[in-house]
């Protein structure tokens, strides 16, 4: 067998649809500058030095804003901040600065937008990007975070959005895992 698959951009999207994901906005920029994407491409990377890795598209208008600043928030939504994640993946034609209209932000450590009340934030120096092929993989060393308690997170599942209720015991966060 070849080095390369056999396997369709059409079959690899259908297949990837099957994996439910965290919604997260990735903001970068200031002022007029500002840009920014929905993003379901977030990991943590390492607890040792904070970190998180992201994939972006270099073809997209938030390639070159990373590029320039160096540092970006993720901004993990919660169930009742569908309207961002639209926003930012473009709905309606919103692009750059426009994507910003319709939440309330301030900022962290870096000055890269944060979302207020989202379920998490992140405020990242971006460390290192690897290109791969149409993509760049982000590793950024997380300088700044805000929690938000007692509310579900945004998925994407099947093409939509979805959200589960936040049911977790916050004391069960602090104990030790146990196998």
């Amino acid at each position: 067998m070849g080095d390369e698959a056999l396997i369709s951009d059409t079959e690899f999207r259908l297949s990837m649809r099957h994996l439910a994901g965290a919604v997260s906005v990735i903001t970068v920029g200031d002022g007029q500058d500002r840009t920014g994407f929905t993003a379901t491409s977030v990991s943590s990377f390492s607890a040792e030095r904070p970190s998180v890795i992201v994939s972006v598209n270099r073809a997209s208008s938030s390639w070159p804003a990373l590029q320039r600043y160096g540092c970006f928030c993720v901004n993990v939504l919660a169930a009742d901040q569908q309207h961002v994640a639209q926003s930012f993946a473009g709905i309606g034609g919103r692009k750059g600065a426009d994507r910003y209209d319709g939440a309330r932000w301030n900022r962290l450590k870096t000055g890269a937008a944060a979302l207020e009340n989202a379920l998490t934030v992140l405020d990242c120096k971006l460390e290192t990007a690897f290109h791969h092929h149409s993509h760049a993989i982000l590793i950024g060393h997380i300088c700044a975070m805000e929690i938000r308690q007692n509310i579900g997170p945004l998925l994407y599942w099947r093409g939509g959005y979805h959200d589960l209720p936040a049911a977790v015991d916050d004391r069960r966060l602090a104990e030790p895992l146990r196998q």
